[in-house]
């Protein structure tokens, strides 16, 4: 806890000691006061920090944030009693607010989060006092999906438990606005894995535009669209 420092002495008083061992005791005893210094040291820095914060502080690790921030962003903005306007944006301020009532976040580590994130889930406004997910919403926003004219083949990965109900009824968003689609298999690949054993659908977006079927692809480069029936789908494997 702040404040108290660690203190560990090495006691030769009343105890034998042998000229060969005072070497030894005298190394140790270096050791540990230096380990009592590397303490305080660390204390002076904790100080100012609430004791719950410190775990992830020092780990350095923002996946399970970044879990939950996806969760407010797409699906439960509630839990930390804020609100997303039309477009999928919240308030940099709140976000960050409410977040901090159960584990420590800052501008920076907010920042980090959405630089780093290996599939560039959130995006930013300019001066960056908003933020909102890319697209896999489940609740209703519109985060202005520009249309495209996508390649002639997207791909879609899946798990293997899945590929009975995709034969029978084709691909829909279910719990989200769109279904994903990936611009190569590779990709595509790696999604499924997320699900178990991968299957991966290839997807005829060029026919399906032909017969109006509308494609719009977001800020990360994720492809949308509403549906693919299950005559535009030829699984791979």
């Amino acid at each position: 806890m702040p404040g108290v420092p660690l203190k560990t002495k090495v006691i030769t008083e009343e105890i034998p000691v042998y000229p060969e061992a005072k070497e030894k005791i005298a190394y140790y005893q270096e050791i540990v006061t230096k380990l009592d210094s590397l303490y305080a040291k660390a204390n002076d820095l904790l100080v100012n920090v609430d004791y719950k914060y410190r775990v992830p502080f020092m780990k350095n690790d923002y996946k399970e944030l970044s879990k939950f921030i996806s969760l407010i962003l797409r699906h439960k903005p509630e839990v930390i009693n804020i609100s997303l306007d039309e477009h999928g944006w919240a308030k940099v301020s709140e976000l960050i607010e409410g977040i901090s009532k159960t584990q420590f976040i800052d501008m920076e580590i907010l920042e980090k989060i959405v630089r780093e994130d290996e599939k560039q889930r959130y995006s930013f406004n300019e001066d960056k006092t908003l933020i909102r997910a890319n697209q896999g919403h489940s609740i209703q926003v519109d985060v202005e999906l520009e249309k495209k004219c996508p390649p002639d083949v997207l791909w879609h990965g899946t798990g293997k438990k899945y590929v009975e109900s995709i034969d029978k009824i084709g691909l829909i968003p279910k719990s989200r606005l769109y279904v994903h689609l990936s611009s190569d298999y590779e990709t595509a690949q790696k999604v499924g894995q997320r699900h178990g054993v991968p299957v991966v659908y290839k997807v005829n977006a060029k026919e399906m535009q032909k017969n109006g079927y509308e494609f719009f692809q977001s800020a990360n480069g994720v492809w949308l669209c509403k549906e693919v029936p299950i005559n535009y789908l030829v699984k791979e494997g």
